[in-house]
């Protein structure tokens, strides 16, 4: 099970008691930061979220409504003694910008952080559990999607049967990975009685900033959960292809396309007081449509 938990859900200027983009991922072992606008280490605190778990950020693009919170949660952490390594993934031109205002402030983080600069499509992190690649998207700069994808366990632990047997915690990789477990009297215990068959892999794609682009189809297609920028209603579809953005019916019917299970809608700009239109018209095209709230965890 993994979950996404929305962070901000506004675009360039906050209003109405919305925040610029932030989406902490989360799995049972790592957490993720994908962009990081203004307030986010605030929004981190609010919802109770623990950063010391966080081991990888990813900007999109170099629109300050998806990084302008980044120096000060990269400095505050500092601050509260963090020593585990951090890794930062986003356009090339981030990295000078964050070590500019490092030096000014004459700032040395106590953690390493690795900047992985985004140069190419393809994979960009390796982790026990996930495999993190990056996509293109049309936005008027530079803009970077990316999709999450669980690596395949081949098992599901039995939490009762390895308890009765005392399996040790350090052979439950083996038994995912189908071994027999062999007792300290020889008696061997076939997988099947401790393992079940696991669920299939679980993936999130994020669809930052961007034109409605039917060439992103292929990437996104079949992904449990969706997130697709909706700046603007269906009636203002020339504004939103003026400033390279999606409205909510774009959105949907790129869901419709790509066969997802679900998609999540945000971004949305600040000229709207309420969001609930947005729902309504996604819903016409895609029926599972879910607005982004901030503050809400959405599992799958």
């Amino acid at each position: 099970m993994q979950s996404v938990t929305i962070l901000g859900n506004n675009s360039a200027i906050p209003a109405f008691g919305r925040n610029p983009t932030a989406q902490w991922l989360q799995t049972q072992e790592e957490c993720f930061l994908i962009d990081c606008g203004e307030g986010t280490q605030l929004q981190i605190s609010k919802y109770k979220l623990k950063h010391s778990k966080l081991t990888h950020i990813f900007i999109s693009h170099l629109h300050g409504d998806h990084y302008f919170g980044l120096i000060g949660l990269l400095t505050s952490m500092s601050l509260l003694n963090r020593a585990k390594d951090l890794h930062l993934h986003g356009p090339a031109a981030l990295k000078e910008i964050i070590q500019l205002q490092l030096d000014v402030a004459q700032t040395k983080l106590n953690y390493t952080l690795h900047f992985h600069p985004l140069e190419k499509e393809g994979t960009i992190a390796n982790t026990k559990k996930i495999e993190v690649s990056c996509f293109k998207v049309k936005h008027s700069i530079d803009c970077w999607g990316f999709l999450f994808k669980e690596k395949k366990n081949n098992r599901s632990i039995l939490p009762e049967k390895v308890k009765s047997y005392e399996i040790p915690v350090t052979f439950y990789e083996q038994l995912q990975q189908g071994e027999d477990f062999v007792t300290s009297k020889g008696t061997i215990v076939s997988n099947e009685e401790l393992t079940t068959l696991a669920s299939p892999p679980k993936s999130y794609a994020y669809c930052a900033d961007t034109i409605y682009d039917e060439s992103l189809v292929e990437t996104i297609k079949g992904v449990d959960l969706l997130y697709h920028e909706a700046t603007y209603l269906k009636d203002l579809h020339e504004k939103a292809a003026d400033r390279f953005h999606s409205t909510s019916i774009q959105a949907a019917s790129m869901a419709k396309l790509a066969k997802v299970n679900q998609l999540i809608i945000g971004h949305f700009s600040s000229k709207y007081e309420s969001i609930d239109p947005f729902l309504d018209e996604a819903k016409e095209i895609f029926e599972n449509t879910l607005l982004a709230i901030e503050g809400v965890c959405y599992k799958f």
